[in-house]
């Protein structure tokens, strides 16, 4: 993409802002944005454009919002093009870190072993859905029953492989699971109430089964009889003219046909199950399942199911018979599966081990990490194999450590112990992790990146512009910086290369937002002392020269430039002549130097200029203007106050804050002077003691309004 082209209206305090970026020779912009101008409207807007979400004015919310968002040939961007990147958001994880992990050749290989056993799988899971009753999970299900785990399918399938191989019957198929391990139906049968119940029911049962005629308890019972009997028919023992003797205590009995070992066997059942005192103990435990509908709806199927009563005793181990049964009735599939599975086991296997301690692109996240940022933690990825192999999303630990002792804790107890620059550099982790998985998959992205460098350490900053500076080299990368600390912006417009029309300032009028192009290259000092001629540049320069003065021991010199930041006894006297000498004798380059006017007073000039540019129409003001204007409401408000006050003694007193201290007295003499002591106030807050103190560091300017101050400069000059 060599262009974005956005038109914004009415979006989060943004009236209206039409810019075209041009990403066609360098990858990145940088925006200077004083706060309140719209850097944070500007991220909101492009982060509901990356959400697939409207925009809107979030105070007058009537308004209607415009918001395209386009490419060099008028086409809308797609959501996923724009990456916005906030100062700092603790619940941010990227979705893309499994992209990191994969090692595709691994996955392949996994994938095709999987393909034949997941559709053995499918097949057999299709059965026993059906069978159960379950609409979802029977896997789930299945493998929790034998193996305690919901994820352990195959290990169940190999457990339960010796019981579906025998030859007992499959005596449980006809019961639907569903209908009797329900919830709150196990929970009804883990009650003491009808534990005792059935108890009584089991004692009676096995009682019965002891006095039967041909059955005997834990050695032949009803249903080993029918298993018996079935054998015996599908081996076609009657028809080969065979027979069998069944014995009783006082005489035997000889069987030659299968309905008679039928009849016999049904008999002996009738008998048990259709006992006066088996029934009687049934009906307390017909009385306890009437409670609600789903109990009433189990008592039915007990009723039309009595041989599965003396099984709820062991409600784990009924289970597992119940699902056996299941897989006897489907051997054949079961079979096909545990096959399929053991074929690719051993290939799986190796494919695992491999996958553990493959070394696959997040590594490289991790190093670009531990070695620019500083944090007392380390990071891991616990199920490495589980995320390149079965898609399942990376489990992360943190290896916490200091000078004497490590100790691996999870990230939600890490956030407990880091600071917040360690949180910040936390969230930072995770922005590397989105941006090296978009660089992976070749993602076209353009990047709103919003302050991500504020409130972090000198080192993680610098750290973070060197990151930015790798994501500017990348071809498929753009980037759009903002950031409301001019320091920074000046750094990375230097360390990102930037030409002049990528490095932006914001202008907020009244009715929109103008980007421009950043006048100065370096400290505008360079500039001005270049351009002296100028009123505005002249006096803009004095507060810088002012410095110099007093970082050379110059004394007499640092004075004089004092009286003009600060009304004194000789402010009135210097003369621009008086200035041209200081210049020259400081400004080794200019000794040269000849100023028009000579004889004008400084101030005059201060106070002529100030007003100049205080009735200006220019909606935008550069950085002199702003100190001229600065100095001038200062001056001015000095002169009300010390006429005010009128107290020669107490002015010569003051030997630093000249201006706070007037304004203190100002209010102790003039209490019921409201309106003016609101507007000193504001003289205060708008005109740093930095204009004078360390001018060198003039970004806090910058950052006040041009109208804001252009009012401030006529309301203290009609004082």
């Amino acid at each position: 993409m060599n262009k974005l082209k956005i038109e914004f209206e009415n979006c989060y305090g943004i009236k209206q802002l039409e810019y075209d970026f041009d990403f066609s020779v360098k990858s990145t912009y940088a925006i200077y944005a004083a706060n309140g101008t719209m850097k944070t409207s500007f991220a909101n807007t492009f982060m509901d454009f990356s959400n697939s979400q409207p925009s809107k004015d979030s105070i007058f919310t009537a308004r209607e919002t415009k918001r395209i968002i386009t490419n060099e040939n008028d086409d809308e961007l797609q959501a996923d093009d724009i990456f916005v990147i906030e100062p700092y958001n603790q619940a941010f994880k990227s979705q893309k870190l499994s992209t990191l992990l994969v090692n595709k050749e691994l996955k392949e290989k996994y994938d095709e072993i999987h393909l034949n056993i997941n559709e053995k799988k499918g097949t057999l899971t299709k059965e026993l859905i059906s069978k159960s009753g379950l609409k979802k999970g029977v896997d789930v299900e299945f493998s929790t029953d034998f193996t305690s785990y919901s994820n352990d399918f195959f290990k169940a399938i190999g457990r339960v492989k010796t019981e579906v191989n025998d030859e007992t019957e499959a005596e449980f198929s006809d019961i639907i699971y569903s209908k009797v391990f329900s919830p709150k139906i196990i929970a009804f049968l883990e009650t003491k109430d009808f534990k005792t119940k059935l108890q009584e029911y089991i004692e009676k049962y096995n009682d019965l089964v002891d006095s039967s005629t041909y059955f005997q308890k834990g050695v032949f019972n009803h249903n080993n009889a029918s298993t018996i009997a079935k054998n015996l028919k599908d081996n076609g023992f009657f028809k080969a003219k065979h027979s069998l003797v069944l014995n009783a205590e006082t005489d035997k009995k000889q069987i030659t046909t299968e309905e008679e070992l039928t009849e016999i066997i049904q008999t002996e059942k009738d008998a048990i199950l259709n006992n006066p005192d088996l029934l009687k103990a049934f009906d307390d435990i017909d009385k306890a399942l009437t409670k609600n509908l789903e109990l009433k709806a189990f008592r039915n199927y007990l009723l039309d199911n009595l041989k599965i009563i003396p099984e709820l005793s062991n409600i784990n181990g009924f289970k597992q018979k119940v699902w056996v049964s299941y897989l006897k009735e489907h051997k054949q599939l079961f079979l096909d599966l545990d096959t399929e599975f053991n074929k690719g086991k051993e290939e799986i296997e190796k494919i695992v081990t491999q996958a553990k301690i493959e070394e696959t692109d997040w590594r490289n996240v991790i190093d670009i990490f531990n070695k620019r940022f500083s944090v007392p933690f380390k990071l891991k990825v616990k199920n490495q194999e589980d995320v390149i192999l079965k898609r399942n999303g990376p489990s992360i630990s943190f290896e916490f450590f200091d000078k004497d002792d490590k100790c691996e804790i999870e990230e939600s107890e890490l956030y407990k112990v880091l600071s917040n620059g360690e949180k910040r550099a936390l969230y930072i982790l995770n922005i590397i992790f989105e941006v090296q998985a978009r660089l992976k998959d070749e993602q076209k992205t353009i990047f709103i990146v919003d302050d991500i460098a504020d409130s972090f350490d000198y080192k993680n900053k610098y750290a973070i512009i060197e990151y930015l500076k790798d994501i500017s080299n990348s071809p498929i990368f753009n980037q759009i910086i903002l950031s409301h600390n001019y320091d920074f912006f000046r750094t990375i417009s230097s360390r990102l290369d930037m030409e002049r029309k990528h490095k932006l300032n914001s202008i907020k009028t009244e009715n929109k937002i103008i980007l421009k192009q950043e006048v100065y290259q370096n400290n505008p000092f360079d500039y001005w002392k270049e351009h002296l001629d100028r009123p505005e540049m002249l006096i803009a320069s004095i507060p810088f020269v002012r410095n110099l003065a007093e970082f050379t021991g110059d004394n007499e010199n640092f004075l004089k430039l004092t009286s003009l930041l600060h009304i004194k006894n000789n402010t009135q006297n210097i003369k621009i002549v008086d200035l041209q000498a200081i210049y020259k004798d400081i400004l080794k380059d200019k000794a040269t130097l000849v100023l028009d006017n000579p004889e004008k007073l400084v101030i005059d000039l201060i106070f002529e200029t100030a007003e100049s540019i205080s009735i200006g129409t220019d909606e935008i003001i550069e950085l002199e203007n702003k100190i001229t204007l600065a100095i001038g409401i200062r001056l001015k408000a000095e002169q009300f106050m010390i006429t005010q006050i009128n107290d020669n003694d107490f002015l010569n007193s003051i030997l630093k804050n000249q201006t706070s201290e007037l304004n203190k007295k100002y209010t102790e003499l003039f209490p019921a002077e409201i309106e003016n002591i609101e507007l000193l106030e504001q003289v205060n807050l708008m005109t740093p003691e930095n204009i004078h103190l360390n001018s060198f560091m003039y970004e806090p300017i910058l950052d006040m309004g041009n109208i804001h101050l252009k009012e401030l400069y006529i309301n203290i000059d009609e004082l």
